[in-house]
């Protein structure tokens, strides 16, 4: 790899930048003829949905409904390139552990089913049959399958192969079904049943385009999902505010050129984001939201005794929520210095958005896991439930709030009944529909998976999907801990580290792509997915399998029920695996109020939209009103050590080449950083401060009571524009720092964005003296 080398990236988001970045993807998998005809079917009825991000598909696409990372989504899955078992007889599993993220999965698509060998130290090659045999074996010798076995899926499972595969695992006797959402926004399901009786946001496509304010916090889509920049561009464009909260300047924030729009291209016409650009500290959004809902409060006081109309909607307070009143009396014991403090914010800066906020007509608040990934969490996320409460701005066309998820289908899976909480899902429905007796006691999430690996609880792991223990938290107590496991199933479709830390018994299996043709005797198949705003999608594969020993994830969960469970004659694996559209009869008897016609539905342009209460002002909550919440206090992070000039918020990031774990590429453009992810971005001040040089290498140390040593060295120092005393860091390398129980109160969600270290110099050497300082521009 070249050296690493940072300097600013003067250029907006998307523009040919990103006309690019696009370009050197499909070279580099070998696909930049065949790719671009894939493409013309991506996000459009009767194709296929993008495999990346899980922003909205709209009802009528551009002619080109992709963005930068669904175009390295769809490279990656369609790669020319092949690991076959050639590649394992070459590459022992210790030798592929010293390989990085990026080089781990270069070798392509996995061709055939695999089975680890400790004798050698290689995985070699088996028939799916003793594969599937030895697996339903080991299962059905698991001694307490209440605690000993956990079906893991990531957010890239179809919404057919999700309701199969909690099927698979209730009938088995758990409802240990973790999930990716666990680690990213379960904070979400927590906060928003309870505030507003639904789990899952309130706004759709439309309401973007019928908004006048739209806030943003700790959710960056220049780089999680660019596609969203399109309805933004066009808010901004109409004069509608884009109020941002971040605690990093992310480009697509700031300013873009479409990609698809030719006279931009040739002209370099940029278009401004964000109206408001405020940079919170980490976990101080808890605070800054508090001190809008206190403004706007001031405001209202103040236009009633001016005799103006109010600011507050009270006939909306009065008729739909509850807990007003109190919270009214919490806002106003709070101080301005304390919120000041907390946020990282001037006072200024929070009546600004409360001016703004207060003469909008309709209000949408947008969220990522900045809000998500703190302790309070949940919290944070009511509170801003709160303040579109406050002006009525729940249930009404161009309001709401809108949780961007990640990936692709993580929401439907969630709807599908892959979940630990056996209250979110109708067990009594689906325990009459299959004559069975669901377990009713509560499943492990991720946090509590690995709570119990350590405890030496679980026998069997099943991953369908996803890169498991480079994602989770604590890395150096949970590697050696996941090798004790007696089985370990990577059901995938490249190599990842999770493979390479094999258990007693472990197997690789590889299953077809979103993008490849799914035949059976019945003709080819369909999928759906939900998206970001719980509309539902068809989608049809157009690309010759990469292997003809791949198996549908749909196949794989039938052939291990039928030899795992007991036989149930109301169960017809056979007939679920022949012909998906009677996977999706069967979810239509098991949540009939969405899924009623889903066969047609789902290719209706734009999908259909699942039954969402709050639309119509119908809150599901005990009380039957949406309800204001008082957080017990203002820092997101209650258990941060007190600032002492030593101690640093870390926040770990995604660079704008990358997809959760898999790694496109070592460059992060829009952060200007080349050739190199080992970097900690840290304020100029802070490294004057220390003592430090830009480029020198620096170790990061967690700061925790545990009596565990966690810490990462040869870390880059690279200037950033980011508040004083908040650093960051990539995500997975980033998480050896994070431990286990470092999660957000009532989700257990990773407390990912606020880790408390230290940073220390690991000599006077500079490893790249050409970095520049990445300012505002």
């Amino acid at each position: 790899m070249e050296k690493p080398t940072f300097k600013p990236y003067r250029l907006p988001a998307g523009g040919w930048g990103s006309a690019r970045s696009v370009r050197e993807i499909l070279n580099r998998e070998g696909v930049a003829a065949s790719g671009p005809i894939a493409l013309t079917r991506h996000n459009k009825v009767d194709g296929y949905q993008c495999n990346s991000c899980a922003w909205v598909k709209p009802a009528s696409p551009l002619p080109l409904e992709f963005c930068e990372n669904g175009v390295k989504a769809v490279a990656w899955e369609i790669t020319a390139h092949r690991c076959t078992p050639a590649f394992f007889a070459e590459h022992t599993v210790t030798e592929l552990l010293g390989w990085d993220d990026y080089h781990l999965e270069q070798p392509g698509r996995l061709t055939q089913p695999l089975r680890y060998d400790a004798e050698i130290d290689r995985y070699v090659p088996v028939s799916w049959g003793h594969a599937v045999q030895e697996i339903a074996r080991e299962l059905r010798a698991v001694e307490d399958k209440r605690k000993g076995t956990v079906f893991y899926s990531s957010g890239r499972l179809s919404n057919e192969a999700s309701y199969l595969y909690q099927l698979f695992a209730r009938l088995y006797g758990n409802n240990n079904l973790p999930d990716s959402s666990n680690m990213c926004h379960e904070t979400t399901s927590v906060a928003l049943p309870a505030s507003i009786g639904q789990g899952v946001g309130t706004v759709d496509l439309r309401d973007f385009a019928r908004s006048d304010c739209i806030m943003f916090f700790g959710q960056n889509p220049g780089s999680n999902s660019p596609r969203m920049l399109h309805p933004l561009q066009e808010a901004s464009e109409r004069g509608a505010a884009i109020i941002t909260y971040n605690p990093l300047r992310e480009r697509g924030l700031e300013r873009f050129i479409n990609p698809q729009s030719p006279t931009e291209m040739l002209t370099g016409r940029e278009t401004r984001i964000s109206s408001q650009y405020h940079q919170v500290r980490a976990g101080g959004d808890l605070a800054a939201i508090t001190g809008i809902c206190k403004s706007v409060l001031a405001l209202h006081e103040a236009a009633l005794v001016a005799g103006k109309a109010a600011i507050l909607d009270v006939a909306f307070i009065a008729e739909h929520t509850q807990g007003f009143d109190s919270f009214v009396d919490w806002l106003r014991e709070q101080q301005w210095d304390a919120i000041e403090r907390h946020s990282g914010l001037h006072r200024a800066d929070l009546e600004a958005t409360a001016t703004v906020y207060a003469r909008s007509k309709a209000a949408i608040g947008v969220y990522g896991m900045g809000l998500t990934q703190h302790q309070a969490g949940v919290e944070t996320v009511r509170m801003l439930v709160n303040l579109l409460l406050m002006r009525g701005n729940m249930g009404r066309a161009g309001a709401g709030i809108c949780p961007v998820r990640g990936h692709s289908n993580v929401q439907g899976q969630r709807t599908m009944g892959v979940t630990e909480k056996p209250e979110l899902f109708p067990l009594d429905r689906l325990g009459e529909q299959f004559n069975f007796e669901p377990p009713r006691e509560p499943g492990y999430n991720t946090v509590e998976a690995c709570e119990a690996i350590l405890r030496d609880e679980v026998q069997a792991f099943i991953m369908m999907g996803g890169n498991f223990v480079r994602a989770i938290p604590d890395h150096g107590q949970m590697e050696p801990a996941w090798r004790k496991l007696r089985l370990t199933v990577n059901v995938i479709t490249k190599l990842n580290r999770s493979a390479l830390l094999p258990g007693e018994i472990s197997y690789i299996l590889p299953v077809l792509g979103r993008l490849e043709i799914d035949e059976t005797t019945a003709g080819q198949q369909v999928l759906s997915i939900e998206d970001t705003t719980a509309c539902v999608h068809g989608s049809r594969g157009l690309r010759t399998p990469a292997s003809p020993h791949l198996l549908s994830e749909v196949r794989l969960i039938c052939e291990l029920a039928k030899q795992a469970l007991d036989p149930n004659p109301r169960v017809r694996w056979d007939d679920y695996m022949t012909n998906y559209a009677e996977i999706r009869k069967e979810v239509g008897v098991t949540l009939p109020d969405s899924f009623n016609d889903y066969e047609r539905r789902m290719w209706e342009p734009g999908g259909f939209q699942r039954d969402l209460p709050v639309k119509r002002r119908e809150w599901r909550t005990k009380s039957g009103r949406a309800e204001f919440v008082i957080p017990a206090g203002l820092d997101e992070d209650p258990d941060m050590p007190d600032a002492d000039h030593d101690t640093f918020r870390l926040m770990t990031l995604r660079s704008n080449d990358q997809f959760n774990t898999t790694v496109y590429g070592y460059d992060d453009r829009f952060r200007g950083i080349k050739n190199t992810r080992k970097v900690v971005l840290m304020n100029r001040s802070d490294i004057d401060r220390l003592g430090f040089r830009v480029g020198q290498l620096a170790t990061l140390k967690t700061v925790a009571n545990d009596g565990v040593d966690r810490e990462l060295s040869g870390m880059i120092v690279v200037a950033y524009d980011l508040p004083i005393g908040c650093v960051g860091g990539y995500y997975p390398e980033c998480n050896v720092l994070m431990p286990i129980w470092h999660y957000a109160a009532g989700s257990k969600t990773p407390a990912a964005k606020s880790i408390p270290v230290t940073i220390h110099s690991d000599g006077p050497e500079i490893v790249a003296p050409e970095m520049e300082y990445a300012g505002r521009q």
